[in-house]
């Protein structure tokens, strides 16, 4: 029996009779992931396992959920510019009205978030 096997793109060893897989690290690039990311990775284990796990296996997981942590807070950011533009919350309520200011922004954001939690992190 050969001490190596390549099959579906992966490498296998020969450990007493059984084959192993060997999963190499060496090129996968280590992204900080944030929130929404996390978020993302928690309801792939729980709801979409296949996609987890192939994810996993092959040494994209830590960039796909890099990828979909800028985007949402890229998402949020817009959201939150946009709403805040359309519902007249400026640099001039926030000198006259700071606890108004914050109220509006507070609750802006958290409509924003729900949009980004809704389209990107649990799809």
């Amino acid at each position: 029996m050969e001490k190596y096997i390549i099959e579906n793109g992966i490498k296998y060893e020969l450990k007493g009779e059984q084959y192993h897989p060997i999963f190499s690290k060496t090129n996968t690039a280590k992204h900080h992931i944030g929130k929404y990311g996390l978020l993302h990775r928690d309801y792939l284990k729980q709801h979409k396992r296949g996609t987890y796990t192939t994810l996993l296996t092959e040494g994209r997981l830590n960039a796909y959920l890099h990828e979909i942590d800028v985007k949402a807070n890229e998402m949020v950011e817009d959201i939150v510019a946009n709403l805040a533009r359309e519902r007249g919350i400026d640099e001039e309520l926030k000198a006259s009205d700071a606890l108004k200011w914050v109220a509006e922004m507070n609750n802006i954001k958290a409509s924003a978030e729900e949009i980004v939690l809704r389209e990107v992190i649990y799809q």
